[in-house]
């Protein structure tokens, strides 16, 4: 089992929800109740950090930080799938400790629930297309070993924060460590089944299109 790939799913998922969420908290703090440029904040803040944890972590563990990619590459095969199980257990508890240093990092309670409402057909729907969008990327980029695809992620995390009713969580992970921080970036616990639900779809939507997508064997 290779540890060192482990622990960096779990440390770069961390940070990544210590800067989703601390963005979050220092853009509502900050902003003056204007929404729309406190979720500007946090979208830049957003990519910003992902850009860099992937670039950090990508050649120790891929970068994936979220259950859906490493489900899907290993079913791809392009992630060995031995390591999808402790991955995603990394990713999850690396995240719920993300969410405890921004609160701590902004003198927050660190326990707590979030009671912000997102639900419905819209959000649903938001969060199966900003899914697909992300792991169709991810998908495709890695066959093309683009050079650009860590910041090819980064920028279309920031668009789709912005082009989605639901802000694009994109991640389950992400979605179990929100529900647990009663703040801007937060999530109803009871919310978050349904989120997750529609993620899973839009990753396998994600995996039939980039099978659609890759070239034909040559014979």
């Amino acid at each position: 089992m290779n540890r060192r790939a482990i622990l960096a799913e779990a440390i770069g998922t961390a940070l990544l929800l210590a800067a989703v969420v601390g963005s979050g908290i220092m853009a509502e703090r900050l902003c003056g109740g204007n929404v729309g440029l406190a979720l500007l904040a946090n979208a830049i803040a957003t990519g910003g950090a992902l850009f860099a944890l992937i670039v950090m972590f990508g050649p120790i563990s891929g970068a994936h930080f979220n259950p859906v990619v490493t489900v899907a590459l290993s079913l791809r095969g392009d992630s060995p799938r031995t390591l999808v199980l402790p991955f995603i257990v990394a990713q999850v508890l690396g995240a719920i400790l993300g969410v405890w240093l921004a609160h701590l990092m902004f003198d927050l309670p660190i326990l707590q629930a979030s009671t912000k409402v997102r639900s419905g057909i819209g959000q649903w729907a938001a969060e199966a297309t900003a899914t697909f969008g992300l792991v169709l990327l991810i998908l495709l980029g890695v066959r093309k070993q683009l050079a650009t695809l860590p910041a090819a992620v980064a920028v279309y995390i920031v668009g789709a924060y912005w082009f989605t009713a639901s802000t694009s969580f994109a991640n389950p992970a992400v979605t179990i460590a929100r529900s647990l921080s009663n703040t801007f970036a937060g999530i109803l616990p009871a919310d978050a089944p349904a989120f997750i639900a529609a993620q899973v779809v839009g990753a396998a939507a994600a995996l039939l299109a980039a099978k659609f997508f890759e070239p034909a064997p040559t014979t």
